[in-house]
């Protein structure tokens, strides 16, 4: 019968344990270590990943060239500059791809979108706020289905700003808003749709005309303590992705061109523009009037601002625009029982 040797070895174990001892112990960072070395000695790093290297290379063209992408066909490039700042995105989704396909060549290509989006975007991540300021101003789509108006009007009155524009005004809750409102704000006018409360004298205010044939954008005069503004309250019209027939905008683009006109003709240098524009800052179609405001968002916020849907904010369509103010802070405001988030903005004279 075969007898098993049982004497210990020099070590103090056994034989048998032999082949267990002289493994080395596992050391933290091990599998990262022989992950990073399979890729020093794959040749195919350069090969592989080139359809991932030429998604990266067309998300970079695509936001340095978005201005040019033209917008005969279903306003295509209205739409891409509406979400510009969401292909972002596609950064770190290429990069685990090109992590998991071990492509040098991806990796690099990579570094394109990056750099344009970080040069287009970048500034809007970092805090621009700063204290101090004359006028604070809100501005809010309260939707005209809005089932509790008067607890909406509160909650924009709690912000404790100075001047409040309200678009999507329903005829028959006007009232609501007035009676919520009046304590706070003792001057105000409503012309169509939009409406605007003061803590300070409000003259003349008159509808815009937007060509719509109907009331969506007005100005008046606020006579603040630091001296007058011109205040322009609008709603631009809806836009709406459809199947066959692209970003429908083209009365958007109109209006918006109207109410660019009107501001260019506008004899007080002081100018605010508090409205849902359904357009981003990015969008081409809003040059009319972007040409000649500045963002208060784009100057002194936190981020990009985004304000619809309310729900999970995708966009800034609602805007706090000025012109020869200086703005202080830019933020948005809680959720309210509306479809958009209100956004204010405080602004130096």
């Amino acid at each position: 019968m075969a007898r098993v040797d049982m004497t210990e070895t020099e070590d103090g174990g056994t034989p048998g344990d032999q082949g267990s001892a002289s493994r080395p112990a596992a050391r933290p960072g091990g599998r990262f270590a022989r992950w990073l070395g399979g890729w020093r000695g794959d040749r195919g790093i350069w090969r592989r990943g080139i359809l991932l290297a030429l998604c990266a290379v067309l998300v970079a063209l695509v936001m340095v060239f978005h201005a040019d992408i033209p917008n005969r066909v279903g306003n295509l490039g209205s739409l891409i500059e509406t979400f510009l700042p969401w292909f972002g995105l596609s950064v770190p989704l290429l990069l685990v791809f090109a992590l998991l396909r071990r492509s040098a060549t991806a990796l690099i290509a990579l570094l394109l979108p990056a750099v344009v989006w970080l040069n287009l975007f970048g500034g809007l991540v970092v805090d621009k706020s700063q204290s101090g300021g004359d006028l604070t101003v809100v501005s809010h789509n309260v939707n005209a289905d809005n089932p509790d108006p008067e607890g909406t009007a509160r909650e924009l009155a709690a912000s404790g700003a100075d001047v409040i524009a309200l678009e999507e005004l329903k005829g028959d809750m006007v009232p609501a808003y007035e009676q919520a409102l009046a304590a706070a704000y003792p001057h105000h006018s409503v012309q169509g749709t939009v409406g605007l409360w003061s803590k300070y004298p409000l003259r003349d205010a008159r509808p815009v005309d937007i060509r719509l044939g109907w009331t969506r954008a007005m100005r008046a005069t606020v006579a603040a303590p630091a001296g007058e503004v011109a205040v322009y309250v609008a709603h631009l019209p809806s836009v709406r992705v459809k199947m066959n027939a692209g970003f429908t905008a083209n009365q958007r683009d109109d209006s918006a061109d109207a109410l660019g006109e009107a501001i260019a003709h506008e004899r007080n240098r002081r100018v605010v523009l508090l409205g849902d524009l359904n357009g981003t800052m990015n969008d081409r179609a809003l040059n009319g009037v972007t040409s000649q405001l500045r963002s208060t968002q784009g100057a002194a916020g936190d981020g990009f601002g985004f304000s619809w849907p309310a729900s999970f904010p995708m966009a800034r369509i609602d805007q706090i625009l000025v012109r020869d103010l200086e703005p202080m802070a830019s933020w948005t405001l809680p959720e309210t029982r509306s479809d958009h988030l209100p956004v204010a903005a405080r602004v130096k004279l």
